[in-house]
């Protein structure tokens, strides 16, 4: 384990998405309260569709923190030949290259991975709110497996 989230941060983006997908449910069934069950599915499904859109992401976000949130104690972590972040990005440890950190359009900081394969983009491996670690602490790390790949001497196995 290399890299840990912190928890608050991931329940409370849980928690406004549930809130907005109820409000956007209560908001599009509200016209259908008073038929039956089939009449409410269908104004769910095809009342207004922007509607609709914004409860289906409302849930996909809701997911997406649920899944964050399960895996916050091992979030960034390797098994000696990858470099996984959360349970599906990963990238092989010989073309990592370093780790910085950078910011976005909208000043928000993250760490990202410099991978050598010829592309001119960094890929993102966490945002700096939600890491409890601090970020040398992830950078060496990353740094660490990715020079015991390489042979340098090591003296310790991380994990």
């Amino acid at each position: 384990m290399i890299g840990r989230l912190k928890a608050k941060p991931l329940l409370a983006g849980q928690l406004l998405c549930a809130l907005a997908a109820t409000a956007l449910i209560v908001r599009q069934a509200r016209g259908a309260w008073g038929d039956g069950a089939g009449d409410v599915l269908r104004m769910l499904l095809f009342g207004n569709l922007l509607v609709t859109a914004a409860i289906v992401a409302a849930l996909l976000g809701f997911a997406a923190f649920f899944r964050a949130w399960r895996r916050r104690d091992a979030f960034i972590w390797h098994d000696g030949a990858r470099l996984y972040r959360g349970a599906s990005d990963s990238w092989p440890l010989p073309l990592i290259r370093d780790v910085v950190i950078s910011k976005n359009d909208l000043g928000i900081a993250s760490l990202r991975l410099v991978v050598d394969d010829d592309s001119e983009v960094t890929r993102e491996l966490v945002k700096l709110y939600l890491l409890e670690d601090s970020p040398e602490a992830v950078r060496g790390g990353v740094m660490f497996a990715v020079a015991g790949l390489r042979g340098f001497p090591a003296g310790s196995v991380m994990n």
